[in-house]
């Protein structure tokens, strides 16, 4: 379990996010909202350990994170940037491995085993026919699940990832946080993640937490975070929420934005299995 006491962090003198806490479980996803410029980044590299928090506690399974080593530090965390291109056209199944570094001897080489935690990451993100490719060659989406295989590889038990839908074509996006997802669920790890959309934290998430253009924080059930006020003062758009009984029998929360023309809900036409489903 993640547990973020009450930390304050920043740059110097400079504090850029203050008054932080939540927990995290096994096999839950919290997603990160929060406009430009709110320091969603800063949070993340003080979890990470490369920022060194201002105040507070970040405890892993009851361990500080700063009393850990960098080595024992990556077993417990692994990172997922929004994109990566390496300085040599490395096949996938090398980019996969490189996430068995932090349990590698000093000068070792990857043993059997490694490569076996690799091949079963790339099975697992459904990639394996990705093995012999070259990582450069392969599409931004395909990148994505390869770095997310890199993560898993690293069998780290937590995973954070800074915007890994970033840049990706609507297909992409949803194939790489249905492999999240699934990841979260049959293996039990915890992700954390920053997202630009509410809806893929409507309908991904089992948190969201938030940071508000006040610097404020808080953190809930993504129904009870996610409301049209809160999308109004913090992405300053007016946005409606509503309610689907979907074909597969799920009930689905999204939001729609407004014409910027100004439109009113009242313009709207709600059905009654819309406004039922809502409640």
């Amino acid at each position: 379990m993640l547990e973020v006491k009450n930390i304050s962090c920043g740059y110097g003198k400079r504090t850029v996010v203050e008054n932080v806490t939540f927990t995290l479980g096994m096999g839950e996803l919290l997603c990160l909202l929060g406009p430009n410029g709110v320091g969603k980044t800063t949070l993340f590299r003080t979890i990470l350990g490369s920022l060194e928090r201002i105040c507070g506690e970040i405890l892993l399974n009851g361990e500080d994170v700063r009393q850990l080593n960098l080595r024992h530090l990556a077993r417990k965390i692994a990172y997922v940037p929004q994109a990566h291109t390496p300085p040599f056209p490395f096949r996938v199944i090398d980019v996969v491995t490189m996430g068995r570094t932090a349990h590698f001897c000093v000068f070792s080489s990857p043993t059997t085993k490694d490569v076996k935690i690799a091949e079963d990451a790339l099975r697992t993100m459904n990639i394996e026919h990705l093995r012999e490719k070259s990582y450069t060659e392969i599409s931004g989406g395909e990148r994505q699940l390869v770095l997310v295989a890199r993560a898993l590889a690293q069998q780290a038990e937590l995973l954070v990832m800074d915007e890994p839908t970033s840049n990706l074509d609507f297909g992409n996006q949803i194939r790489v946080l249905d492999h999240i997802r699934a990841v979260v669920r049959t293996q039990q790890v915890s992700v954390i993640l920053t997202t630009h959309s509410p809806n893929h934290a409507l309908a991904y998430a089992s948190k969201v937490a938030i940071i508000g253009r006040d610097k404020s924080f808080a953190v809930g059930a993504p129904e009870e975070m996610i409301s049209e006020q809160y999308l109004r003062e913090t992405y300053r758009v007016e946005a409606e929420l509503f309610g689907i009984h979907t074909r597969q029998g799920k009930n689905v929360r999204f939001c729609i934005p407004l014409s910027s023309r100004g439109a009113k809900s009242s313009d709207y036409v709600e059905s009654p299995q819309y406004a039922e489903s809502l409640h």
